[in-house]
């Protein structure tokens, strides 16, 4: 590129001489100019790639008798100069300047000077609630608010990541926002881009975590009949945003994206705005009024009335064996939870989701409660007298008992005693609730408490070692020993995205956490989650080691995605359960009586495909290659992947 002394052209290089044999068409960029280049007698021609009859690709046509055909309906014009055949009166397409220099063909264009757009002003109020990260595929229906990112990007306000499937960027938006408790954005064209983001969604919205939803739309004139890619997006996004827009007019534009921010902030749900294609070509408003996060959202820090704070003091200082459960809602305050706990000598139990608030080696950690979970976990919370539960949903997977006295603390108050009443529901955000709890309550001492968890940790340890080396069929490595290793080599401050399946199960039965920050698709369950949520964690916290774990058919629907890792160097890990087998769902025919059927699975060589992608991939078959190859992995500075022909018939 280069630019003429008058100041006037800007030249770019578009290709070397023989770029083009006579006789021949294509199209090149020049700057912001998509260009229809041709080469015929008289030599190299440049116009405009658009013919203005429909916008049809110029240099997808052919030449015919000297005229450049476009092969939508095949209008005719000049390659030289864009003039049309005089017995035509059709519209001419502009012409640039062509130099053929030593090292190659040049076009000269005018690079017009940008204007605000309607669009930049809605990326910079999104910008100033603090979203710096979006995942999205740019399409025809979305190309105005996409213009307005890449002018974002280009000044370092934010930051974007193409990716391969629209399902993907709303999973690793919902992995950044599960990480962070902020919102990412996802972005899709209209019709099939935005509906494929439903299931990535709905994972955010029943797992509460903010998230923004950005569609385009067909244009507004043809919405009704059925247009191409005619979906109606403000029905079809009705039940999983908590609010939708369709953005019509430019004086309230920046307005919506503010609400639908908000919206995602407070409730901790989808906002979701629809961006019609016309709408996305309108210039800025004059003189618009900002939209700041300031003065828009109140301080969460709200203390439970002093009465029902003193019944709750009251029943844990007369507890003999209190029991605290925490709820992936009580993650962030982790070391108040676990000084409370210490103060009062109180074991701690996690649900599933809340894996990882407290390192399992600490004296009064009992690991996970329910199907997912430890021995100790139930054991220490039946034997408990009171239980405080600290941001739990009450999941049926979890199976937190109704046959103690609870007390229950959530920020939420239809959270509290939504499936059954609790002996005290606690409305307060967690963080501060603790902070009067440990001003109130004095300490005990309960070494029969510290000595019960001690046992039972023993007790499953030795079972733990004994599940480790027994291998399954056809001597396939065990996951108690998958889990074993992992639980040794994995940073304490990884991040670790889980899939469904048995390798989750597993995984919070086996794996004994450090206080990694672990992720999962909770309430949605939905497979596939893993290694774009991973994406999100890694974008959100690239300074951390990430982590994926996931089955062969949880992989298996999102595996493109590692070519967008590779793309964007990520420096994540998966490790990859290969049992060629559906098993959890084999596990549940089986408990049910049905025909084993259908579970099988047919699977490439897995680390081969990473390293075809362009990652580092590791096959292990045997239980002594699997340290190494973790320690590899982990230690790889871009994708790496780790496939484990693991044991399928049990956890």
């Amino acid at each position: 590129m280069s630019e003429d002394q008058n100041g006037q052209l800007t030249w770019y290089r578009v290709g070397d001489v023989a770029l083009l044999a006579e006789g021949r068409i294509t199209t090149v960029q020049a700057g912001h100019f998509a260009v229809c280049l041709t080469r015929t007698e008289q030599g190299y021609g440049a116009i405009s790639n658009r013919c203005p009859h429909q916008g049809g690709p110029l240099g997808d046509g052919f030449l015919q008798n000297g005229y450049v055909i476009c092969p939508w309906h095949a209008y005719e014009y000049d390659p030289h100069t864009g003039t049309v055949p005089p017995q035509f009166d059709d519209e001419p397409v502009p012409a640039f300047p062509v130099d053929i220099r030593p090292d190659g063909v040049y076009v000269g264009v005018r690079e017009p000077e940008h204007k605000p757009t309607l669009m930049d002003q809605m990326v910079e109020t999104m910008v100033d609630w603090g979203v710096d990260t979006v995942f999205g595929m740019v399409g025809h229906s979305n190309l105005g608010l996409g213009d307005a990112f890449f002018r974002a990007a280009q000044a370092g306000r934010l930051r974007y990541f193409g990716i391969r499937h629209e399902g993907a960027a709303a999973f690793a938006a919902s992995g950044y926002a599960k990480l962070t408790g902020r919102p990412a954005a996802c972005f899709s064209i209209a019709g099939p881009g935005a509906t494929n983001m439903l299931t990535g969604l709905w994972d955010a919205k029943v797992d509460r975590a903010p998230i923004l939803a950005l569609t385009g739309q067909v244009n507004t004139q043809v919405l009704g009949p059925g247009a191409f890619q005619e979906v109606p997006l403000a029905e079809a996004f009705s039940a999983v945003a908590a609010w939708s827009q369709t953005v019509l007019r430019p004086e309230n534009a920046a307005e919506l994206m503010a609400l639908a921010l908000k919206h995602a902030l407070i409730r901790r749900d989808v906002g979701h705005l629809i961006f019609p294609d016309e709408v996305q070509k309108l210039p800025a408003v004059a003189n618009a009024k900002p939209r700041p996060m300031e003065g828009r959202v109140s301080n969460p820090r709200i203390t439970p009335p002093a009465e029902e704070l003193e019944r709750a003091v009251e029943m844990l200082a007369a507890a003999e064996r209190p029991g605290i459960i925490v709820g992936n809602g009580g993650r962030p305050f982790a070391d108040q939870i676990l000084a409370l706990a210490e103060k009062i000598d109180a074991p701690v139990i996690t649900t599933f989701k809340a894996k990882g608030t407290i390192a399992d080696s600490h004296p009064l950690a009992c690991g996970v409660l329910g199907r997912s979970g430890t021995p100790i976990a139930s054991a220490t919370m039946n034997r408990s007298d009171v239980l405080l539960v600290l941001g739990a949903s009450f999941s049926n997977h979890t199976s937190i008992t109704t046959k103690r006295p609870i007390i229950q603390v959530d920020f939420d108050r239809m959270t509290l005693g939504k499936f059954h009443e609790v002996h005290l529901p606690l409305w307060g955000e967690i963080g501060a609730t603790l902070e009067l709890l440990m001003e109130r309550l004095a300490p005990q001492s309960r070494p029969e408490r510290r000595d019960y968890v001690a046992r039972l940790w023993a007790n499953w340890r030795a079972e733990k070692a004994r599940r480790a080396e027994t291998y399954g069929p056809r001597g396939r490595v065990p996951n108690a020993f998958i889990f074993q290793a992992l639980g040794e080599v994995i940073p304490e401050d990884a991040v670790i995205a889980i899939d469904v399946g048995n390798n989750a199960y597993a995984f919070g039965m086996y794996f004994e956490s450090k206080r990694q920050h672990v992720l999962m698709s909770g309430y949605l369950g939905s497979i596939g989650f893993a290694f774009p949520a991973a994406m999100g964690a890694w974008a959100a916290a690239p300074q951390r080691k990430i982590v994926a774990i996931a089955g062969d058919g949880g992989f298996g629907q999102y595996m493109v995605e590692f070519t967008t890792a590779v793309k964007y160097n990520m420096p994540i890990t998966l490790v990859l359960l290969n049992n060629s087998e559906l098993a959890k769902i084999s596990r549940e025919q089986r408990a049910g009586h049905y025909h084993v059927w259908q579970t099988e699975l047919h699977n490439p060589n897995f680390a081969q495909y990473a390293e075809i992608c362009g990652g580092l991939g590791i096959r292990v078959e045997k239980a002594a290659e699997l340290r190494p190859a973790l320690e590899k992995a982990l230690a790889h500075e871009g994708p790496s992947l780790v496939e484990v022909i693991s044991s399928a018939g049990q956890l």
